[in-house]
């Protein structure tokens, strides 16, 4: 019997160093945010909520981190790789758990990705500030912007 491939994955304590200091970018701009981290196959690693979010924002930061990992690129990248096909815009936009606007990265390491971090409670771009500063304090950077799905 031949033992099983075990993708690479994100493991708690990075996900939790990471969701930490999303959570501290956003303190010192004097943002709320909800800050989800999730491995490979979308499950919860980490997961901090400020004093003061938005309670809807809880959901949509699990989302972002459950769609970032699942895809291996940035939520406000979506449209970009939906172009003008009216039936993929349809299709993703009624699909649960799928973001299609900023805040959400995915966790690369090398070539491949481990996870995604979600941040929702701010603007698009300072979600997506924070989530890059989650990835910085574990020594990893966005990963640049792909061309197509």
């Amino acid at each position: 019997m031949q033992a099983a491939t075990l993708l690479p994955s994100i493991n708690w304590e990075a996900a939790v160093i990471a969701a930490r200091a999303a959570v501290q970018h956003a303190e010192a701009n004097g943002w709320r945010i909800n800050v989800a981290v999730v491995d490979r196959s979308g499950n919860m690693m980490s997961f901090l909520r400020m004093p003061g979010a938005f309670l809807h924002s809880i959901d949509i930061a699990i989302d972002k981190a459950y769609t970032a990992a699942s895809f291996g690129f940035s939520t406000r990248d979506w449209m970009k790789h939906i172009g003008h096909d009216e039936g993929m815009k349809l299709g993703f936009a009624s699909r649960p758990r799928l973001v299609i606007f900023g805040g959400g990265l995915p966790i690369k390491v090398g070539g491949d990705w481990i996870g995604g971090i979600g941040v929702s409670g701010a603007s698009e771009a300072q979600d997506e500030a924070c989530a890059a500063a989650g990835l910085a304090a574990i020594g990893l950077q966005p990963a640049p912007q792909e061309d197509a799905l």
